[in-house]
């Protein structure tokens, strides 16, 4: 059963009124999809939050907004990267019996034998497209990457097949490996050089999701 969120209908479109919104705990939207008219709405900012960790960033919500009630998934989000707030936000109404397309994030489980050998787990692949009813959109698929091995990969074709929804991208593309232990580069001169170590980029979750 789809989880109720409710939510206010606006109809003053300055950014003096956004700003009221924001300034009252609540964050602007709008709706739109499945032959419904763009309509834009406000939430309430915490209990939005509260609401999407419970039920994942690919959740199916039931939306309300007055006398009216949508089955709605979060298509996009805007988040204030310094004050961690959600600046704006767009639901995308959606047919329970119809297939939809939707990005899931992809998380490492297990600590891989080769980063116990010295190796350096590499993540490559963060997120995928799959298409499924909405119902059974994954909130995040979980790749076991403790049988790689040094300069193994995991590809998409090595997940476990799932009927309920088919993977978009192709089963190439690598999803993590395991990169053989770097080994320290002398110079002629006998300089020491110095260590460089490279972090990978924070990916940043809408999830929450969200």
């Amino acid at each position: 059963m789809s989880t109720l969120v409710k939510a206010n209908e606006r109809n003053d479109f300055k950014n003096s009124a956004r700003r009221k919104i924001r300034e009252g705990g609540n964050f602007p939207a709008v709706v739109y999809g499945n032959k419904v008219e763009p309509k834009a709405i406000y939430l309430d900012s915490a209990e939005f939050i509260k609401t999407i960790r419970e039920t994942g960033r690919n959740g199916v919500l039931n939306l309300q907004v007055g006398k009216e009630k949508f089955s709605v998934m979060l298509h996009d989000v805007q988040v204030d990267s310094l004050k961690n707030d959600i600046v704006h936000a767009d639901f995308r109404v959606v047919d329970m019996s119809t297939e939809v397309d939707a990005d899931v994030n992809i998380v490492l489980v297990g600590e891989a034998k080769g980063v116990k050998e010295g190796g350096v787990l590499q993540q490559s692949l963060h997120q995928v497209s799959v298409t499924a009813l909405p119902n059974d959109i994954p909130s995040e698929i979980e790749v076991d990457v403790t049988d790689l091995e040094v300069n193994d990969t995991i590809t998409l074709a090595d997940l476990k097949a799932n009927k309920k929804y088919t993977l978009n991208q192709d089963d190439s593309e690598a999803i993590a490996s395991v990169l053989p232990p770097q080994q320290e580069e002398v110079t002629d001169s006998g300089e020491e050089q110095e260590e460089s170590d490279q972090e990978p980029e924070a990916i940043k979750e809408k999830n929450d999701e969200e």
